[in-house]
């Protein structure tokens, strides 16, 4: 996996890093030529889904998972009318990046697979401010987070859920493993933006796959399509529903 030797520039007022103008390194150069590709979302035409990963360091087994199967979730959403998906990933002690909206399961895949995990804290606030500042501009169908750890106030990731809720995104959160800590705070922002929560078992790459297709398919066509996902008794899409209609 290639490696990113700049360090990471903190971004101002806690927001999320675009690409840079002048690239540093192969992921910021990928970044940018990713912009350069993505075309424009016809407008109603396709979901937009941003898929956030904590990458600090316990979670390479998961991100080399993630990049193998991120493809369902494309793979989902054509049957149902697309899907653009924008990486957020943080990891070290300050870097938080996000990519442009991607159409098109080889420039995800290719971006994450330049991208290595790094010794760090959780920054799942400035993921949730980053998800609603998308959808001040054009909305954003979910979030969807995967992570295993929670090392922030629970307070504040709860103001910030609430504000997400609030313009009707959903989080989906996936906790791999068995923190209590991360699960409480991951409970709490999935009632708090009417999302759901989920665990899956460490290296269960098989229960990520179905949460991830369940996630684009209600990003991509809404509780429709997530109804009809479990009615075909697709595991993932049963979890997520049982929950979301939950009062």
């Amino acid at each position: 996996m290639a490696k990113d030797p700049s360090p990471a520039t903190p971004a101002p007022s806690g927001r999320v890093e675009p690409a840079p103008a002048s690239p540093r390194s192969e992921v910021d150069a990928f970044l940018e030529r990713a912009r350069n590709l993505a075309p424009p979302i016809a407008a109603g035409g396709r979901g937009r889904l941003v898929f956030a990963l904590d990458a600090t360091m316990s979670r390479q087994p998961t991100w080399d998972e993630a990049c193998r199967l991120q493809a369902d979730m494309f793979q989902e959403a054509a049957a149902i009318g697309g899907l653009d998906i924008q990486l957020v990933y943080y990891r070290g002690l300050s870097e938080c990046r996000a990519s442009p909206f991607l159409s098109e399961a080889g420039q995800l895949r290719r971006l994450m697979e330049r991208i290595d995990c790094r010794g760090g804290h959780t920054q799942i606030r400035r993921i949730l401010a980053h998800a609603r500042r998308e959808t001040d501009g054009k909305k954003a169908q979910a979030l969807v987070f995967v992570g295993d750890a929670m090392e922030e106030s629970l307070d504040d990731l709860c103001a910030a859920a609430g504000e997400l809720g609030m313009l009707g995104v959903p989080a989906f959160m996936f906790q791999e493993g068995y923190d209590p800590v991360a699960e409480q705070a991951f409970r709490e922002i999935a009632r708090l933006t009417r999302g759901a929560y989920c665990r899956f078992d460490v290296g269960a790459a098989h229960q990520l796959r179905e949460l991830l297709r369940a996630a684009a398919a209600y990003a991509a066509g809404g509780m429709k399509a997530l109804t009809d996902l479990s009615a075909r008794r697709h595991a993932g899409a049963q979890r997520l529903l049982a929950q979301m209609r939950q009062p």
